[in-house]
């Protein structure tokens, strides 16, 4: 292993076995969850949008939707997208441009960078320790007074401690201290809310030294445990929507009849 992300951090600590068949045995997933679906089109019609805004082209609305119609168009060309229960596609497009055209009418005005990738190493801020391997990934947006801007898309209404607490924002907000050589203005998450009536609502918060050493500690309880084969299953309901949820319960009578 020679690098980490937030969401792999995340996924070992929901469920190691999950990871396990992701990262280390990779896999093929059998399908996409509607909604990893709809956030990664939604993703990239906004990249677009702040791209041409950025060069100093004028963007139609029209224009910003045909391609969100492209993006979701690109989800379903190689795997098969599952929705939930009584969920339907037309439905779900609708949704998506409701939200993008909520954005369209109010959108970050002061934009200096989008999808920015980083790798940065993993330190211990209370001891200079690194940890031996680089944490990547991707932050959403830059604006030009150095705050960073997140995009979501949620079922429900996110929390202000559900937000203080993320560790991807941790993540981000660690990398762009590494890279800037100082602390992000902010840390802003637009929230997209999948309701009848689309919601976008804004939240902001902060890191500190504390959050960067609990991102170091969980790093290297994950690279722990992967290099001691420590992957077990843990149950909850998001195994309702695993791409991996039959090769999970083959896991786990196989693991059964071993011990007999």
């Amino acid at each position: 292993m020679d690098h980490l992300s937030s969401s792999q951090i995340n996924l070992y600590s929901l469920c190691s076995l999950k990871y396990k068949f992701q990262y280390i045995d990779e896999i093929p997933r059998s399908f996409k969850p509607s909604a990893l679906a709809l956030g990664s089109a939604v993703h990239s019609a906004l990249s677009w949008f702040h791209k041409m805004k950025m060069n100093g082209n004028k963007v139609k609305l029209e224009d910003f939707l045909k391609i969100f119609d492209v993006d979701w168009f690109s989800q379903k060309v190689d795997t098969v997208i599952r929705y939930k229960e009584r969920e339907e596609e037309s439905k779900l497009v609708i949704m998506a441009k409701e939200m993008l055209a909520l954005y369209f009418n109010n959108p970050c005005s002061k934009v200096k960078d989008t999808e920015v990738p980083f790798v940065v190493p993993l330190i211990n801020p209370s001891n200079g320790e690194s940890l031996g391997i680089n944490l990547e990934g991707f932050i959403d947006l830059i604006e030009e007074d150095d705050g960073i801007v997140e995009f979501k898309t949620s079922a429900q209404t996110m929390k202000q401690k559900d937000v203080d607490e993320n560790l991807q924002l941790t993540a981000y907000s660690y990398a762009y201290e590494i890279l800037y050589q100082k602390p992000p203005k902010r840390i802003k998450v637009v929230d997209f809310v999948k309701t009848k009536k689309p919601k976008r609502i804004e939240f902001v918060t902060k890191r500190d030294k504390r959050d960067y050493q609990r991102l170091f500690s969980l790093a290297l309880q994950v690279l722990r445990g992967t290099q001691e084969h420590v992957f077990f299953p843990r149950t909850g309901f998001w195994c309702k929507s695993c791409e991996y949820a039959d090769l999970c319960k083959s896991w786990q009578v196989d693991g059964a009849e071993a011990t007999r």
